[in-house]
């Protein structure tokens, strides 16, 4: 479904007396996401996460490496094909809190080119999957929290798409809220749909990921499924795991 190989992003800083330096925000990381699949990355605060995201979800060119898209056996090389396949929510996309829900996600339809009852008929499955059928209709700009970020979730993914890329979809989100998404994350994925999941709630990630990926400082410092990482150290959860490794590694600031 998505496999990136050696990606690198650089970027220029200003430091003290006016000096620019270089760095790696992503510094050669390989990632694959198969069909069916959800994989789960880990990462410290400002080890690379946005970056390597945005990259995969053709927001942003890598500096260097290879992204590919293979859709039901075909590979897609036009980036508004790809675009169109994939469900990407950042971690800080601001929703016009003067449209309604439902207002929104015709808007997105719209501009994904869907027809007029296709886009009914995926809200209405939209309302039912994530709850919406109590606020689908009310401004945005009056919706709580937890609902604002089911809209927000809601919108990407109006055009059914086979890729879901998700930044911290429950950050701050009440426990019915947090459970819509993430069962929601779960039926996609017995559908054969493909999920990237960025989050920092480790329970959660053990819950729901069939791999985890873990970055920091721009590189992956380990991956596998559970099992895996719990013999590769000796770790009782997934909280551990990662404790132990970033202390091991030492947590960037980048």
């Amino acid at each position: 479904m998505l496999c990136a190989n050696n990606l690198v992003k650089t970027f220029i800083r200003n430091e003290k007396k006016h000096k620019k330096t270089s760095f790696n925000a992503v510094d050669d990381i390989s990632i694959n996401v198969n069909k069916g699949e959800i994989v789960g990355v880990l990462v410290p605060y400002g080890a690379g996460k946005t970056t390597l995201l945005r990259m995969l979800s053709c927001m942003m060119e890598p500096t260097s490496g290879e992204i590919s898209f293979n859709i039901n056996g075909e590979k897609i090389v036009d980036v508004k094909d790809i675009k169109r396949k994939i469900g990407y929510l950042s971690g800080n996309t601001k929703l016009y809190g003067r449209l309604s829900s439902r207002e929104l996600l015709t808007i997105m339809g719209n501009i994904f080119g869907m027809e007029e009852d296709v886009i009914n008929q995926r809200i209405e499955e939209i309302c039912k999957v994530l709850n919406m059928e109590s606020f689908i209709d009310n401004r945005i700009e009056k919706l709580s929290t937890g609902q604002t970020q089911r809209a927000s979730i809601a919108r990407c993914i109006v055009h059914d798409p086979d890729l879901y890329i998700f930044d911290e979809p429950t950050l701050g989100l009440d426990i019915i809220s947090s459970s819509a998404i993430i069962e929601f994350m779960k039926r996609e994925r017995d559908k054969g749909k493909s999920v990237l999941y960025s989050t920092h709630y480790m329970e959660e990630a053990e819950y729901l990921c069939d791999r985890i990926v873990l970055i920091n400082g721009g590189k992956i410092i380990s991956q596998g499924t559970i099992e895996e990482l719990k013999k590769a150290t000796n770790g009782k959860n997934l909280r551990d795991i990662f404790s132990s490794l970033i202390m091991e590694e030492g947590v960037s600031n980048e």
